[in-house]
């Protein structure tokens, strides 16, 4: 994701003058290519991220579009307070880039888990948050938030992302869900973000034991495709929302917000990392495992439902 970040970025400044990138002394092997081109759009604010979002809050009322850049927690939580007031509130084009959500960082340990960003941007007001699913999804969510020029956030993962969508048939519409397999009828998955990959792996699995199975990529959080999301709760036995992300507050909180006022048959099972779960420092694999949002979690919380345990 992040190499389909850097060279879709470096195509559009290329055409647009007004695009800025700024990062907080990390990014090296990744953004030298931007600053190699465009070292008078290029700031390194430093270990200083507070600061580096100020500065940003500036040259959007001046009428740039800036793409702050940062590990996610570095680049949201503690960035929260400028985010709601410096940017949000003035309604300012920054993008903040948060690389590696979720437990991309994993074996680092919490400080370094992006676990919580959702919960927090998709609370304030004219912030778009996008979670794209694999480098076609990051390309163009970064188009429509550059077109946009407003408050966003563009969480990515650290890196090697597997490419899920065919990008000669790849369409998509801002705020709405990308269907890759047609609503089912016993179980529907709804996954954001870079757990994509085992969203797709879970669905081709419950297929093949003889499930009608549906699968969506919900890129954009916010805002979120509802009249989707009401379809799906009105066919789907089960909806399980998929995210490498606390759930209540982030995806899967959203969506409940949609479903709970639907008086539905469907029932939504919300896997995502478990708030008050282990703090492990582990790889991303095993945090997926452990929390139980890799394929067989997947799998597992899927028939476990449909077969009212």
């Amino acid at each position: 994701m992040r190499k389909a970040f850097i060279d879709s970025l470096c195509r559009i400044a290329a055409d647009n003058d007004d695009v800025w990138l700024m990062c907080g002394d990390l990014g090296y092997s990744v953004l030298e290519v931007f600053a190699e081109r465009f070292p008078e759009r290029y700031v390194n604010a430093g270990i200083a991220e507070q600061n580096m979002v100020g500065m940003a809050a500036g040259l959007a009322m001046a009428g740039k579009i800036v793409v702050t850049y940062s590990i996610a927690n570095f680049a949201i939580v503690r960035c929260l307070e400028q985010l709601r007031n410096d940017v949000c509130y003035h309604a300012g084009a920054v993008i903040v880039v948060s690389v590696g959500s979720g437990a991309a960082y994993g074996a680092q340990g919490y400080t370094h888990h992006g676990i919580e960003d959702m919960a927090f941007t998709r609370l304030l007001p004219n912030m778009a948050v996008m979670s794209p699913g694999d480098p076609i999804e990051t390309d163009w969510a970064l188009r429509r938030l550059i077109e946009r020029r407003a408050p966003a956030s563009l969480r990515l993962g650290r890196g090697g992302e597997p490419t899920i969508h065919d990008p000669a048939t790849f369409k998509a519409e801002f705020g709405k869900a990308i269907e890759m397999r047609p609503i089912g009828d016993d179980v529907t998955l709804l996954s954001t973000g870079a757990v994509l990959p085992e969203a797709v792996a879970a669905a081709k699995t419950l297929a093949e034991r003889g499930l009608s199975v549906g699968l969506y990529s919900i890129p954009a959080v916010e805002p979120l495709d509802d009249a989707a999301i009401r379809a799906i709760a009105a066919r789907s036995r089960i909806v399980i929302t998929a995210e490498e992300h606390v759930s209540e507050g982030g995806f899967g909180g959203a969506v409940a917000e949609v479903m709970s006022g639907l008086g539905s048959r469907a029932r939504l099972l919300r896997a995502g990392v478990q708030r008050n779960g282990p703090k492990t420092a582990a790889d991303q694999k095993e945090m997926r495992r452990l929390h139980g949002i890799d394929a067989a979690g997947l799998i597992a919380r899927a028939e476990a439902a449909l077969k009212g345990e």
